[in-house]
Protein backbone atom coordinates (compact mmCIF):
# COMPACT_ATOMS: atom_id res chain seq x y z
CA UNK A 1 0.00 0.00 0.00
CA UNK A 2 1.27 3.48 -0.69
CA UNK A 3 1.89 5.60 2.54
CA UNK A 4 -0.46 8.13 2.61
CA UNK A 5 1.18 11.75 2.10
CA UNK A 6 0.63 14.64 4.62
CA UNK A 7 0.76 18.04 4.14
CA UNK A 8 1.90 19.51 7.51
CA UNK A 9 1.46 23.69 7.49
CA UNK A 10 4.91 25.55 8.58
CA UNK A 11 5.45 29.15 9.66
CA UNK A 12 7.94 31.88 8.69
CA UNK A 13 10.09 32.68 11.36
CA UNK A 14 14.16 34.38 11.74
CA UNK A 15 16.26 31.12 12.40
CA UNK A 16 20.22 30.29 12.44
CA UNK A 17 21.86 27.50 10.74
CA UNK A 18 25.51 27.16 10.26
CA UNK A 19 26.59 30.80 9.66
CA UNK A 20 23.30 32.23 8.32
CA UNK A 21 20.04 34.25 9.67
CA UNK A 22 17.42 34.47 7.69
CA UNK A 23 13.85 34.40 7.44
CA UNK A 24 13.35 30.55 6.85
CA UNK A 25 10.12 28.06 6.81
CA UNK A 26 10.19 26.28 10.17
CA UNK A 27 8.61 23.87 12.07
CA UNK A 28 9.02 21.61 15.27
CA UNK A 29 10.28 18.18 14.40
CA UNK A 30 7.22 16.38 16.28
CA UNK A 31 4.87 17.72 14.12
CA UNK A 32 6.53 15.79 11.25
CA UNK A 33 8.14 12.96 13.26
CA UNK A 34 4.88 12.15 15.02
CA UNK A 35 3.38 11.80 11.22
CA UNK A 36 6.46 9.79 10.16
CA UNK A 37 5.64 7.31 12.94
CA UNK A 38 2.08 7.41 12.30
CA UNK A 39 2.69 6.03 9.03
CA UNK A 40 2.40 9.11 6.92
CA UNK A 41 4.62 10.80 4.25
CA UNK A 42 5.02 14.63 5.74
CA UNK A 43 5.33 17.16 3.31
CA UNK A 44 5.97 20.67 4.84
CA UNK A 45 4.07 23.49 3.59
CA UNK A 46 5.48 27.33 3.23
CA UNK A 47 2.96 29.80 3.61
CA UNK A 48 3.58 31.86 0.34
CA UNK A 49 4.37 35.74 -0.01
CA UNK A 50 5.32 36.72 -3.22
CA UNK A 51 3.02 33.88 -5.39
CA UNK A 52 1.29 35.14 -8.30
CA UNK A 53 -2.56 35.28 -7.25
CA UNK A 54 -1.55 35.68 -3.98
CA UNK A 55 -0.54 33.45 -0.64
CA UNK A 56 -3.31 30.97 -2.09
CA UNK A 57 -2.45 30.59 -5.31
CA UNK A 58 -1.97 26.71 -6.24
CA UNK A 59 -3.91 26.18 -2.86
CA UNK A 60 -6.18 23.03 -5.17
CA UNK A 61 -3.39 22.10 -7.06
CA UNK A 62 -1.49 21.11 -3.63
CA UNK A 63 -4.37 19.52 -2.10
CA UNK A 64 -5.03 17.44 -5.34
CA UNK A 65 -1.62 15.41 -4.26
CA UNK A 66 -2.13 15.39 -0.65
CA UNK A 67 -4.10 12.11 1.36
CA UNK A 68 -4.10 14.34 4.43
CA UNK A 69 -3.29 17.96 6.28
CA UNK A 70 -2.20 19.16 9.52
CA UNK A 71 -2.65 22.88 10.38
CA UNK A 72 -0.12 23.73 12.84
CA UNK A 73 -0.26 25.70 15.94
CA UNK A 74 1.31 29.47 15.88
CA UNK A 75 0.63 32.72 16.50
CA UNK A 76 -3.14 34.40 16.87
CA UNK A 77 -5.46 34.96 13.61
CA UNK A 78 -6.36 38.35 12.66
CA UNK A 79 -8.94 39.57 14.36
CA UNK A 80 -10.28 41.25 10.99
CA UNK A 81 -10.89 37.70 9.91
CA UNK A 82 -13.80 37.87 12.14
CA UNK A 83 -15.64 41.15 11.89
CA UNK A 84 -13.17 42.43 15.20
CA UNK A 85 -10.39 44.70 15.87
CA UNK A 86 -7.43 43.50 17.81
CA UNK A 87 -7.08 43.22 21.14
CA UNK A 88 -3.69 44.28 22.75
CA UNK A 89 -2.75 41.45 24.18
CA UNK A 90 -2.84 39.52 20.39
CA UNK A 91 0.29 38.77 19.28
CA UNK A 92 2.25 36.83 15.95
CA UNK A 93 -0.75 37.84 14.02
CA UNK A 94 0.51 36.98 10.19
CA UNK A 95 -2.06 37.26 7.45
CA UNK A 96 0.35 35.67 4.80
CA UNK A 97 -0.02 32.69 7.15
CA UNK A 98 -3.99 33.15 7.67
CA UNK A 99 -4.47 33.45 4.34
CA UNK A 100 -2.22 30.35 2.82
CA UNK A 101 -3.61 28.37 5.58
CA UNK A 102 -6.89 29.23 5.15
CA UNK A 103 -6.81 28.84 1.27
CA UNK A 104 -5.48 25.57 2.12
CA UNK A 105 -8.68 24.19 4.54
CA UNK A 106 -10.61 25.63 1.75
CA UNK A 107 -9.67 23.13 -0.88
CA UNK A 108 -9.55 20.30 1.36
CA UNK A 109 -12.89 20.67 2.41
CA UNK A 110 -14.48 20.77 -0.54
CA UNK A 111 -13.10 16.89 -1.40
CA UNK A 112 -13.33 15.94 2.13
CA UNK A 113 -9.66 15.70 2.85
CA UNK A 114 -8.98 14.22 6.34
CA UNK A 115 -7.94 17.67 8.57
CA UNK A 116 -6.22 17.65 12.03
CA UNK A 117 -6.52 21.45 13.53
CA UNK A 118 -4.18 21.83 15.84
CA UNK A 119 -4.47 24.91 18.63
CA UNK A 120 -4.14 27.64 16.13
CA UNK A 121 -5.12 25.66 13.44
CA UNK A 122 -8.64 24.64 15.46
CA UNK A 123 -8.86 28.57 15.58
CA UNK A 124 -8.20 28.93 11.58
CA UNK A 125 -10.94 26.21 11.31
CA UNK A 126 -13.61 28.15 12.96
CA UNK A 127 -12.80 31.54 11.69
CA UNK A 128 -13.01 29.86 8.01
CA UNK A 129 -16.71 28.46 8.90
CA UNK A 130 -17.85 31.94 9.83
CA UNK A 131 -17.00 31.32 13.79
CA UNK A 132 -15.44 34.10 16.28
CA UNK A 133 -12.33 33.79 19.30
CA UNK A 134 -12.27 35.01 22.61
CA UNK A 135 -9.07 37.23 21.91
CA UNK A 136 -8.14 36.95 25.40
CA UNK A 137 -9.33 34.08 27.82
CA UNK A 138 -8.09 34.92 30.83
CA UNK A 139 -10.17 38.11 30.73
CA UNK A 140 -13.75 35.68 30.13
CA UNK A 141 -12.80 32.88 32.56
CA UNK A 142 -10.75 34.73 35.18
CA UNK A 143 -7.93 32.27 35.21
CA UNK A 144 -4.67 31.39 33.16
CA UNK A 145 -4.62 27.91 33.26
CA UNK A 146 -4.90 27.29 29.69
CA UNK A 147 -1.42 29.51 29.62
CA UNK A 148 0.31 30.43 32.39
CA UNK A 149 3.04 31.89 30.61
CA UNK A 150 3.93 32.80 26.52
CA UNK A 151 5.68 29.38 25.27
CA UNK A 152 4.81 27.46 28.47
CA UNK A 153 3.01 24.32 28.28
CA UNK A 154 0.66 23.20 31.38
CA UNK A 155 -2.05 20.13 31.62
CA UNK A 156 -5.40 20.64 31.23
CA UNK A 157 -7.83 17.86 31.78
CA UNK A 158 -10.39 18.00 29.27
CA UNK A 159 -13.31 15.26 29.03
CA UNK A 160 -14.66 14.52 25.56
CA UNK A 161 -18.17 13.92 24.45
CA UNK A 162 -19.96 10.10 23.74
CA UNK A 163 -19.87 9.18 20.36
CA UNK A 164 -17.35 11.65 19.09
CA UNK A 165 -14.53 11.17 16.94
CA UNK A 166 -12.41 12.76 20.26
CA UNK A 167 -13.52 9.70 22.50
CA UNK A 168 -12.72 7.70 20.07
CA UNK A 169 -8.98 9.02 20.00
CA UNK A 170 -8.57 10.04 23.54
CA UNK A 171 -10.68 8.32 25.53
CA UNK A 172 -13.16 9.75 28.04
CA UNK A 173 -10.92 12.08 29.53
CA UNK A 174 -7.31 13.26 28.76
CA UNK A 175 -4.68 15.21 30.11
CA UNK A 176 -3.24 17.60 27.55
CA UNK A 177 -0.21 19.91 26.93
CA UNK A 178 -2.39 23.59 26.37
CA UNK A 179 -0.66 27.20 26.02
CA UNK A 180 -3.29 29.32 24.24
CA UNK A 181 -5.03 32.50 25.14
CA UNK A 182 -7.57 32.33 23.10
CA UNK A 183 -10.45 30.22 22.07
CA UNK A 184 -13.61 29.47 20.24
CA UNK A 185 -16.41 31.62 21.26
CA UNK A 186 -19.44 31.69 18.39
CA UNK A 187 -18.79 28.04 16.71
CA UNK A 188 -18.31 28.28 12.84
CA UNK A 189 -20.92 26.89 10.44
CA UNK A 190 -21.31 22.60 11.20
CA UNK A 191 -19.07 22.37 13.65
CA UNK A 192 -19.92 20.82 16.92
CA UNK A 193 -17.42 20.87 20.32
CA UNK A 194 -16.75 17.60 21.04
CA UNK A 195 -13.48 18.01 24.46
CA UNK A 196 -13.99 20.73 26.87
CA UNK A 197 -11.70 21.70 30.21
CA UNK A 198 -13.47 22.34 33.71
CA UNK A 199 -14.20 25.46 33.31
CA UNK A 200 -16.07 24.91 29.63
CA UNK A 201 -13.46 25.99 27.46
CA UNK A 202 -14.14 24.57 24.18
CA UNK A 203 -11.10 22.30 23.46
CA UNK A 204 -11.86 19.98 20.50
CA UNK A 205 -14.70 19.99 17.56
CA UNK A 206 -15.01 18.58 14.69
CA UNK A 207 -17.40 18.23 11.27
CA UNK A 208 -19.67 14.99 11.75
CA UNK A 209 -20.32 15.07 8.30
CA UNK A 210 -16.83 14.75 7.14
CA UNK A 211 -14.45 12.00 6.50
CA UNK A 212 -12.55 12.67 9.06
CA UNK A 213 -12.55 16.98 10.35
CA UNK A 214 -10.88 16.90 14.29
CA UNK A 215 -9.50 20.13 15.78
CA UNK A 216 -7.69 20.26 19.34
CA UNK A 217 -7.33 23.51 21.05
CA UNK A 218 -4.33 21.88 23.21
CA UNK A 219 -0.44 20.71 21.61
CA UNK A 220 -0.55 16.57 21.27
CA UNK A 221 3.15 17.01 19.53
CA UNK A 222 4.49 18.48 22.47
CA UNK A 223 3.64 15.56 24.76
CA UNK A 224 4.50 12.76 21.92
CA UNK A 225 0.97 12.12 21.60
CA UNK A 226 0.69 9.93 19.04
CA UNK A 227 -3.24 9.14 18.89
CA UNK A 228 -4.13 11.94 16.42
CA UNK A 229 -1.86 11.71 14.66
CA UNK A 230 -2.48 8.03 14.62
CA UNK A 231 -6.11 8.57 13.45
CA UNK A 232 -5.42 11.22 10.86
CA UNK A 233 -2.82 8.85 8.95
CA UNK A 234 -5.84 6.03 9.46
CA UNK A 235 -8.20 8.14 7.75
CA UNK A 236 -5.26 9.39 4.84
CA UNK A 237 -5.06 5.74 4.21
CA UNK A 238 -8.65 5.03 3.21
CA UNK A 239 -9.19 8.65 1.44
CA UNK A 240 -6.04 7.36 -0.55
CA UNK A 241 -7.23 3.71 -1.51
CA UNK A 242 -10.63 5.33 -2.56
CA UNK A 243 -8.91 8.39 -4.54
CA UNK A 244 -7.00 5.41 -6.08
CA UNK A 245 -10.06 3.29 -7.04
CA UNK A 246 -11.91 5.99 -8.49
CA UNK A 247 -8.64 7.04 -10.57
CA UNK A 248 -8.80 3.06 -12.10
CA UNK A 249 -12.56 3.07 -12.33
Amino acid sequence: MTTPLIGISTYVADASWSSWTRPAAVLPESYYELVAAAGGRPLLLPPLRTAAGGPGFGAAEVIAVLDGLVLTGGGDVDPAAYGEQSDPAAAGVNPVRDESERALLVAALAVDLPVLAICRGLQVLNVELGGTLHQHLPEVVGNDTHRTAPLVFGEVVMATEPGSRAREVFGPTTTALCSHHQAIEQLGKGLVPTARAADGVIEAVELPDSRFVLGVQWHPEEGSDARPFGALVAAASEYHRSRDSLSRA
